[in-house]
């Protein structure tokens, strides 16, 4: 089984806690070119009345709702999930202090533990490719959609940090990397086939942004943060220390493609609430 979707792996190691997604994200906001961040963007897509039902799966640590609180209609009602009691905890920690209609669940989303059409709008942030049965997971998510209800689902393309995973299979030839999964994978490239098996008028919009990466330290912190790190030993590491070293040295900053989106879909009222399918008359 992949590590991307081995739930053993991704509870014990990869989202125990918050430590791996705050080496992330503290490269994407240091070296970020796009200076709209990824979480005011993600909120602005959000196309949802003052008075809605959310449920976000796979929450993390709250990121989303920390950074637009300032933003979020009183009216909003938000469950955030996620399948780590860990992450779970953390986001109640970061946001228990705030006024707002939050409430905090552990779920896996191949299981959602709520009752037929909920919710007005369900949002999976970069957490779909993780998931070992998709399938299941966007049955449940439509179930307890209401009808019209919309589903936000972001994820990478197959471009995403393309020139940082060739610096590292520089020094290790067979390091894993997260959007190579070998089996089918929920990627910008391949999100509209899947979601439209399940939802109607399926949309993507694209983040344009890159990285411009002017220190070692930080670039070494997220590659040690990913699901390459179980392939390099400490001379690897060493080398790929060394290998971006020089090249700082010599180029003064290295540019890293970033591939970032949002599929926006439909649960059609036409549909059952269990049934990827068009019921017709």
């Amino acid at each position: 089984m992949s590590r991307m979707t081995d739930q053993e792996y991704l509870l014990s190691k990869q989202y125990r806690d918050e430590a791996n997604l705050d080496a992330r994200k503290a490269l994407h906001r240091r070296f970020s070119t796009n200076p709209t961040g990824w979480f005011r963007w993600l909120f602005d897509q959000l196309d949802l009345s003052a008075r809605s039902q959310m449920l976000e799966v796979g929450c993390g640590p709250g990121d989303l709702w920390l950074e637009n609180l300032e933003r979020i209609p009183t009216g909003w009602h938000v469950t955030l999930s996620d399948f780590s009691p860990g992450m779970v905890q953390k986001a109640q920690e970061n946001l228990r202090q705030y006024s707002r209609g939050f409430a905090f669940r552990i779920i896996d989303a191949q299981s959602i533990p709520c009752e037929d059409e909920r919710f007005d709008a369900v949002l999976a942030n970069h957490m779909l490719y993780h998931v070992p049965d998709r399938e299941k997971a966007l049955s449940e998510i439509k179930r307890v959609l209401k009808p019209h209800g919309r589903v936000y689902a972001s994820t990478v393309g197959r471009a995403h940090l393309l020139e940082l995973h060739d610096l590292v299979r520089q020094v290790s030839p067979t390091a894993f990397f997260g959007n190579e999964n070998p089996c089918e994978p929920f990627l910008l490239d391949n999100g509209e086939a899947q979601l439209s098996r399940w939802f109607v008028g399926v949309k993507l919009r694209r983040y344009e942004d890159d990285l411009v990466i002017t220190e070692a330290a930080p670039l070494i912190a997220y590659v040690l943060s990913t699901t390459a790190r179980a392939d390099l030993s400490c001379d690897k590491l060493t080398a790929l220390r060394r290998l971006v070293e020089r090249r700082l040295c010599y180029r003064g900053a290295i540019r890293v493609t970033k591939d970032s989106g949002l599929f926006e879909a439909i649960r059609d009222a036409g549909q059952s609430p269990a049934d990827g399918r068009l019921v017709r008359e």
